[in-house]
């Protein structure tokens, strides 16, 4: 008998989030305000949110995943387009990656439109197609986000041409894994991410800039790997060792309408953004707002994750319309920033084939097919397990199983101190056992303290061969 659960229980650190610092950064009055020379903050001043600055604000938004049992990532990459454009942000500053396969997918049952929460409004309409489907990858993201348009492969060809007196803000949603998150088919290493926000820093791509980060571990992305003198601040649904949590779930309350099988947001995004449709941006600022969604975000006793705070905290006073726009609080009507429900990102998914086997007629084609599929995840999931621990009790003995499996390095370090090596027994258990998948992933901090114990690729290649010989 397979477990739903099995492996999927999260340890919990009582981590102590940083807090901002009280520094103001000065401001010129002809440039978009965060502190103005008077010493008053953005939200002090909220008049000059609406004035036209010399800098830009810019915006960035990727959903990493597709298939419609991850409706959530797209749906909540949509939200965060209609936020930016009622906060006055032009369609040609805002860039969107989503495969887009959502919309008119034969499972949604309102062809065309997307929601984010149970009785919400239509979040698709407008949203542009810049990179969908086979050009949204790693290689159009990073040359986008470094403004090479001549590098582009596919898509609108926007790209990020913002300069040193721009505010750059970026949202990111998808599964994630100890020091990655998916991205469609690829893997963005946190590594690598870092590399590009530097190169981004050196061009003078922005005078400040914010990213948004919903996924598992998120915290990895950024923990002892973000600088805080490069002016980016990072907000992250979880810390670098535990789940982020998807909401509005079939079977949850409140769930999603009748016919939905999935779930329609993810917890962390739903309450950053629920907090800026309840509020005048002008008003609301940086700091205010991970207050909010960490309150939301750990209501859930057992079923919550700590939002953090990486990199330069020095400006989290400034009102989230140096970023988002000014954006009153009559946006949305339906908002709510009551606690709700949540699932682990990796049973949302698995949440959506049961409720599609539970709710399907008996004896129905239907049904059957459903089965089908809800018992091919479920032995994927069993296969993954199984073979990695098969290959670390191969490599390192019964006897440091357990470390191996469950060690998570102190506060302040990044997850492995050699990147490639983590890149290279990734591709090569896949190699040898096939694809890890959003369950699979989770496996990334084993792999890492692999790494991190001496272990070489060629004894990674072995294991596997004999972990996995009679089942890849």
């Amino acid at each position: 008998m397979v477990s739903y659960g099995n492996g999927l229980l999260v340890l919990f650190l009582a981590l102590v989030s940083p807090v901002c610092y009280s520094e103001k950064l000065t401001e010129n009055s002809d440039e978009l305000p965060s502190v103005t020379a008077s010493g008053k903050s953005t939200h002090e001043e909220s008049a000059t949110c609406n004035a036209d600055p010399k800098g830009k604000r810019w915006a960035v938004l990727i959903a990493g995943s597709r298939e419609y049992s991850n409706y959530r990532h797209q749906a909540d990459i949509c939200h965060a387009y209609q936020l930016l454009r009622k906060g006055g942000l032009k369609e040609e500053n805002i860039i969107v990656f989503m495969y887009d396969d959502i919309a008119y997918n034969p499972e949604n049952p309102k062809k065309g439109i997307i929601i984010n929460r149970p009785g919400g409004e239509d979040v698709y309409h407008g949203v542009p197609k810049d990179y969908t489907g086979k050009n949204a990858t790693l290689h159009n993201l990073f040359t986008v986000l470094l403004n090479n348009k001549t590098g582009i492969r596919g898509g609108s060809g926007k790209a990020l041409a913002s300069g040193p007196n721009d505010h750059v803000f970026i949202y990111y949603t998808d599964h994630g894994a100890p020091g990655l998150v998916s991205f469609i088919d690829e893997n963005l290493y946190a590594k690598d991410l870092i590399k590009v926000l530097k190169q981004m820093h050196q061009a003078k791509a922005y005078k400040s800039l914010v990213f948004y980060l919903e996924a598992c571990e998120s915290g990895s992305m950024f923990e002892g790997l973000l600088p805080s003198n490069i002016n980016i601040y990072a907000m992250t649904a979880s810390n670098k060792d535990e789940s982020s949590y998807a909401t509005y779930c079939p079977g949850e309350h409140p769930g999603p309408p009748a016919k939905y099988d999935t779930c329609l947001g993810d917890l962390f995004s739903v309450a950053w953004m629920e907090d800026c449709d309840l509020n005048d941006s002008s008003k609301e600022t940086l700091q205010r707002q991970y207050e909010v969604a960490k309150k939301r975000t750990a209501s859930n006793g057992d079923m919550s994750s700590h939002v953090m705070q990486y990199g330069n905290k020095k400006f989290c006073d400034e009102s989230l319309c140096v970023y988002l726009g000014p954006k009153s609080a009559e946006s949305y009507k339906s908002a709510s920033s009551s606690p709700s429900n949540s699932l682990t990102q990796r049973d949302a998914s698995l949440r959506h084939f049961i409720h599609k086997v539970n709710k399907a007629p008996e004896g129905s084609q239907e049904k059957v097919e459903a089965q089908k599929k809800l018992q091919e995840v479920l032995a994927h999931r069993q296969h993954v397990d199984s073979s990695i621990n098969h290959i670390v009790t191969t490599i390192h003995g019964t006897e440091q199983v357990s470390e191996i499996m469950n060690s998570v390095r102190p506060s302040g370090l990044p997850l492995v101190d050699d990147w490639d090596c983590l890149k290279n027994f990734v591709t090569t258990y896949e190699k040898h056992c096939g694809p890890l998948s959003w369950y699979g992933k989770k496996y990334t901090r084993v792999m890492a303290n692999m790494c991190n114990a001496g272990v070489k690729v060629e004894q990674m290649a072995v294991a596997s061969t004999q972990a996995c010989s009679s089942t890849a």
